[in-house]
């Protein structure tokens, strides 16, 4: 299951991404980085609810998107002074690169 946001309007759900929070970014990469050896293409990771809309919204990552992801989501986590969880991230980056 991936990780559940709730948010009041679609505006409260950018700022999250905007102020580059560190729950969003965590959730998406501990969804590629369970997945980095399946076989699956795209790869669920974040549901988003927005309440004013009574929508749900599912975020999927692209297999060919994993290394760009990855990248601006180690920004985040550089920004959080996360550097043990940077590693892994970096990790990630450079075997997805050598495939």
């Amino acid at each position: 299951m991936a990780y559940s946001v709730n948010v009041k309007t679609r505006e409260e759900f950018e700022d999250l991404i905007y102020s580059k929070d560190l729950n969003i970014s965590k959730s998406i990469v501990d969804a590629i980085l369970k997945n980095l050896n399946a076989s699956k293409r795209h790869i669920h990771v974040l549901e988003v609810i927005i309440e004013d809309e009574d929508k749900v919204i599912d975020l999927t990552v692209d297999r060919k998107d994993f290394i760009d992801t990855l990248e601006k989501n180690l920004e985040i986590h550089v920004y959080h002074e996360e550097y043990e969880r940077c590693i892994e991230i970096q990790n990630a980056i450079q075997k997805l690169q050598n495939k």
